[in-house]
C-alpha cells in the first residue's frame, strides 16, 4: 500500500514536470518561461560557488531567528493573556493591527528604523507572532476544566500541570498554527529581502535575477526557497511532535 502511494506521488510529480516542460517548449522564450532542465542547470551552476551557500545560510538564519523569536514571544504573550483578561484586552488591538497591516508597510518602516540587514528577522517576527499568540490562547482556553479542578483539589505542582494538562491541550493548536506560520515566515521574510536587498540574501538574488531578466536563475532560487522552507518546517514540526510523546 505504501509503495503504491509513493509510486502515485512520483507519477503526479512527473506529470507536472512534463507539463512544465511542454509549456516551456510552447512559449519558446527563455525570458518568459524556462523548463525544468534549464532550471536545474542554473541551480547546479549556482551551487558550485561559495556565495550560493553563504546566501542560503544568511537568509535561513535570519528567517529562522525571526520565526523562533515570534514562537517564544507568542507563547509567552498567549499565556499572559490567558492568565489575565486585562492583558488580553491590551494585546488584542495591537496584534489585530499587526495582523492587518500590509507587509510592505512594515518593510518600509523597518528600513527606516533598523536598516536592511536584519529586515527579514523583524518582518518574519511580526507576521508570525499573531498566529502563535492566537494558537496558544485558543489551546489554553480549550484545557479541560475538570482536570484543572482536580489538579487544584490535589494541589498538583505547577510544573506537573504544565506537563500533563496544559501542554497536551495547547500542542494540537500550536502544530496547526505553525504549519501556516512557518510558510508565512518564509514568504514574508523573502519578500522583505527583495524590497530591502540586504547583502548575501536570497531576496537580493531574486532582485538581480529580475533586473537582468535571468528567468532560469529566478526559478532556481525559488526552488531553493521551497527546499529550505520545507526542510525547516519538517524539522520544527518533528521537534514539536517529539514533545507530545
Amino acid at each position: 500500500m505504501k509503495q503504491h502511494t509513493t509510486l502515485r506521488k512520483c507519477l503526479i510529480w512527473l506529470f507536472w514536470l512534463v507539463l512544465w516542460q511542454l509549456a516551456s517548449l510552447a512559449v519558446s522564450n527563455n525570458v518568459i518561461l524556462v523548463g525544468p532542465a534549464e532550471t536545474l542547470e542554473a541551480l547546479f551552476t549556482l551551487a558550485r560557488t561559495s556565495a550560493f551557500w553563504l546566501t542560503i545560510l544568511h537568509s535561513f538564519g535570519r528567517i529562522s531567528l525571526g520565526f523562533l523569536a515570534a514562537f517564544a514571544a507568542g507563547i509567552a504573550l498567549g499565556s499572559l493573556a490567558y492568565a489575565s483578561s486585562l492583558v488580553r484586552e491590551f494585546l488584542d488591538p495591537l496584534l489585530s493591527a499587526v495582523k492587518s497591516i500590509p507587509v510592505a508597510s512594515f518593510v518600509i518602516l523597518a528600513l527606516i528604523w533598523i536598516g536592511s540587514k536584519n529586515l527579514s528577522v523583524f518582518i518574519a517576527f511580526l507576521v508570525v507572532i499573531p498566529m502563535i499568540y492566537a494558537s496558544t490562547l485558543a489551546g489554553l482556553k480549550s484545557t479541560d476544566s475538570k482536570l484543572l479542578e482536580m489538579a487544584q483539589v490535589f494541589s498538583i505542582p505547577l510544573h506537573k500541570r504544565l506537563r500533563f494538562i496544559y501542554i497536551p491541550a495547547v500542542l494540537p493548536y500550536l502544530l496547526s498554527g505553525c504549519r501556516t506560520a512557518l510558510g508565512m515566515s518564509w514568504k514574508s521574510g523573502i519578500a522583505a529581502e527583495v524590497i530591502g536587498i540586504p547583502e548575501l540574501s536570497i531576496g537580493e538574488q531574486l532582485y538581480y535575477a529580475k533586473l537582468y531578466l535571468d528567468t532560469a536563475g529566478l526559478f532556481a532560487w525559488t526552488f531553493v526557497i521551497i527546499l529550505a522552507s520545507s526542510a525547516f518546517e519538517s524539522l520544527f514540526l518533528w521537534l514539536l511532535e517529539r514533545i507530545r510523546h
